[in-house]
């Protein structure tokens, strides 16, 4: 009976995406004037391709936003190495910003198609993949039905399930089992997420680890580095980064507090979605703070407070500014932000409680010393102003972060044994059709 419903609550699903085709437009402007689509680039979202398709096998790889993006670059680079071609979709501009700037005309970049039968079956119609690799938790019940009924085989990678997620999907096991059937394999992240996804009815399951892991520090501008690093000079500071509403005004307030003990103090704020700069700006200057903006190319003076990242791609350029940084989505929040950037950029690493999406990156830094949770604000104040009076302490967790971060490699190799399977055929395949047939050879 509950099998039965499952279907039956696929084929609502698909019916209703139907349905709504033909208005969705209406939603896709609303967020095209928000700057959360981009305008020129629409008719993507629709399944309707902005290139050809290229001749021989082709791999759809899916990341949904920035940081998964980030986590499967290098996996995009060992492919194209093996003379694939790849389809990378994002459901971002910010991502598509990301995917540019990294892997270029390497890879043909497309937005995502909705999840609704039109639009993924054009889009699959279209690029005609030979398979599909879906990264961390993007499950689209209309595009892995429709990837099934093709016979394409799909793997999710780098796969995690938050504690909320499985929560909802284990209301609905029939429903999750008719998905995860669909799956030829999940790569996991931990032992939790694995353990999570098999009981979901994914088979088979294997663990490799966090891909974020084996990618590269991000990258900074040498020449704009050189510039910030002598306008701030040897001022203290400390960073803010990845904040969310209500974490960007606990690091004003630690800044009020903090910098009668130590004078010139310089506080970098790099909100998670620069689109606040505005708001925040006019909170700052609210509390008498004066406020260097980086989209505007504000210089940063003796009596500047802040320093605000509102920018996209700097992220390696903010965290090289400073030696200690406060990990955001943790304290007001809940979910965490991915500490393994500032942890390999040698940077004493501080977060909220609430980091359940990183749960195991976190424990893998506090058991070896490179991060520390704070309770609240308040802890916070007494954690920064200690890294900051303390140069051997700081330094011993930024050390700390980096031999962690070393240490936890390897997730790359794992998850290209998982894919050889499924890789390696169309390697043949692309070699046969480039040469001719083996009476040919």
């Amino acid at each position: 009976m509950s099998e039965r419903w499952a279907r039956t609550l696929l084929s609502a699903y698909r019916l209703a995406g139907s349905l709504a085709y033909p208005v969705i437009g209406t939603y896709v402007a609303w967020r095209s004037s928000r700057g959360k689509e981009d305008h020129r680039r629409r008719r993507e979202r629709y399944g309707r391709a902005g290139h050809p398709r290229p001749e021989g096998p082709v791999i759809w790889v899916h990341a949904a936003s920035v940081g998964e993006t980030v986590a499967v670059v290098s996996l995009i680079e060992r492919i194209l190495g093996y003379g694939m071609h790849v389809v990378l979709t994002t459901g971002t501009v910010t991502s598509a910003k990301v995917a540019q700037e990294r892997l270029g005309s390497r890879v043909i970049h497309q937005y995502v198609p909705l999840d609704l039968k039109p639009a993924v079956s054009r889009f699959l119609d279209h690029w005609q993949p030979d398979l599909a690799i879906i990264a961390e938790s993007e499950i689209w019940p209309m595009t892995i039905l429709e990837l099934g009924a093709r016979r394409v085989p799909q793997v999710l990678v780098n796969g995690r399930l938050s504690d909320r997620s499985f929560k909802s999907w284990k209301k609905r096991p029939y429903l999750a089992e008719a998905l995860f059937e669909n799956m030829a394999h999940v790569v996991a992240q931990s032992e939790v997420d694995a353990e999570r996804f098999a009981a979901l009815g994914a088979r088979p399951v294997t663990i490799s680890g966090n891909l974020k892991v084996d990618t590269n520090p991000p990258p900074a501008n040498d020449v704009e580095l050189a510039t910030l690093q002598r306008q701030i000079g040897k001022r203290p500071n400390w960073a803010a980064i990845s904040t969310h509403n209500g974490e960007e005004q606990v690091a004003a307030d630690l800044h009020l507090l903090l910098r009668d003990r130590h004078p010139g103090l310089l506080t970098i704020i790099v909100p998670r979605h620069p689109d606040r700069a505005e708001a925040l700006i006019a909170d700052f200057s609210e509390r008498g703070l004066k406020v260097a903006r980086r989209s505007t190319g504000d210089a940063v003076t003796a009596d500047t407070d802040i320093l605000l990242g509102d920018t996209i791609g700097e992220m390696g350029l903010y965290l090289r500014l400073t030696e200690i940084a406060f990990v955001g989505r943790s304290l007001t929040s809940e979910g965490g932000q991915n500490p393994l950037e500032p942890a390999m950029l040698e940077t004493a690493v501080l977060s909220g409680r609430n980091v359940q999406n990183f749960r195991d990156t976190y424990q893998r830094l506090i058991e070896s010393g490179g991060a520390r949770l704070v309770r609240d604000s308040d802890m916070l104040a007494r954690a920064v102003n200690f890294l900051l009076l303390n140069e051997r302490a700081r330094h011993d967790m930024m050390a700390a972060g980096v031999t962690t971060v070393n240490e936890m490699r390897g997730a790359l190799a794992k998850t290209l044994k998982a894919l050889e399977p499924f890789i390696q055929p169309l390697i043949v395949k692309s070699r046969l059709k480039g040469t001719g047939s083996l009476r040919d050879q």
